[in-house]
């Protein structure tokens, strides 16, 4: 593992040793250790679940989320949270949205799945705030130990 990284993940709120070695392991494998995949890889790493289904929320190969696996059968309010926030840190927008093209009224209903109300509340609150400071580092350097 590259010593930033290492560095980095020491210095990381993670939630167990199987999340830390989750994000460490898909950083080490992508290219791009840019913000955006530092905010996904950890905020999906959160979870047993969504650490599980990996495959069914990112493509490694196009480097895309899927959207689609927000209406999967294994997918549960908890993972729900943890996958559309990761998403929305990734992609700046919620890209589960085009699922509904036809119906603007779910197009709406999913959209309010995206607010603060509806992804913070829950156990995972200060694994996501971690989340946000890891996508938007230039924003946290002056509360540096707030966090």
């Amino acid at each position: 593992m590259n010593t930033a990284l290492r560095a980095e993940s020491e210095e990381l709120l993670f939630k167990s040793q199987e999340h830390k070695e989750f994000y460490v392991k898909h950083m080490g494998e992508v290219d791009n250790k840019d913000v955006y995949n530092k905010a996904l890889f950890y905020t999906l790493g959160i979870a047993n679940e969504t650490r599980r289904m990996i495959g069914h929320i990112y493509d490694f190969k196009s480097n895309s989320v899927r959207p689609q696996c927000l209406f999967e059968g294994w997918i549960t309010s908890g993972s729900a949270r943890l996958v559309r926030l990761a998403f929305n840190l990734y992609c700046n927008d919620t890209p589960s949205i085009y699922n509904y093209e036809e119906n603007q009224e779910e197009a709406l209903k999913e959209c309010k799945y995206y607010c603060v109300e509806d992804i913070f509340c829950c156990e995972y609150a200060p694994f996501f705030l971690e989340a946000v400071r890891l996508r938007y580092p230039e924003y946290f350097r002056s509360v540096k130990g707030v966090f």
